[in-house]
């Protein structure tokens, strides 16, 4: 018999591979609850509802996400290798989990408990704070221009690593997130550089 932990954690696995395949099923807990050879009642004792469950799966993307970004920022000397590394690892997630891609375009969250969609909008304004706080770093050791408007690159950084993950989850995870990553860095940083 499982521990109370390791059926959590495989809940949310079962959930995430899933989500893998949007047109298979309808995402319910009695799909769900089928999926692991359970009864619903037994996922109703680990999670209060799929809100929960999707909290859960929220929980493991900003733990995973930022814990690399963390370690990028206190490891990584050059701002703008810091802002290299955060985008290449967001990508990089995403190509190695396609569910939680799902969840983080919003498309796994739509009928679902609107707190999950503010939530993943605050998770993405993190990533921009995380993303400009990098690229004043950069400014500082005169890697990038000081005239260039932090607030509105870090949102064009942003929005390019949301839009990869649309044609990713569109694509039927088809579509590379890291597809032409180096030569869209180039791309990205054109005229920003000191």
């Amino acid at each position: 018999m499982a521990k109370t932990g390791e059926r959590k954690t495989q809940i949310l696995q079962t959930l995430a591979q899933m989500l893998e395949r949007p047109a298979a099923e309808k995402i319910t807990t009695a799909a769900l609850a089928k999926r692991l050879s359970v009864s619903e009642a037994a996922l109703y004792r680990h999670f209060s509802g799929k809100a929960q469950m999707f909290e859960g799966l929220i929980d493991f993307i900003e733990g995973t996400i930022f814990s690399l970004i963390n370690k990028i920022a206190s490891e990584e000397k050059s701002g703008l290798r810091q802002v290299e590394g955060m985008i290449g690892v967001l990508l990089g997630f995403a190509q190695k989990n396609c569910g939680m891609t799902r969840v983080l375009i919003g498309d796994a969250l739509v009928n679902e408990d609107e707190k999950l969609q503010l939530r993943i909008n605050q998770l993405h304004e993190r990533l921009e704070a995380s993303l400009r706080q990098s690229l004043r770093f950069a400014v500082s050791q005169n890697e990038i221009a000081a005239d260039v408007d932090l607030i509105a690159q870090a949102n064009l950084m942003i929005g390019f690593v949301m839009g990869r993950w649309q044609q990713f989850a569109k694509s039927g995870f088809k579509r590379d997130p890291t597809e032409m990553w180096p030569k869209q860095w180039k791309q990205l940083m054109e005229g920003v550089l000191a």
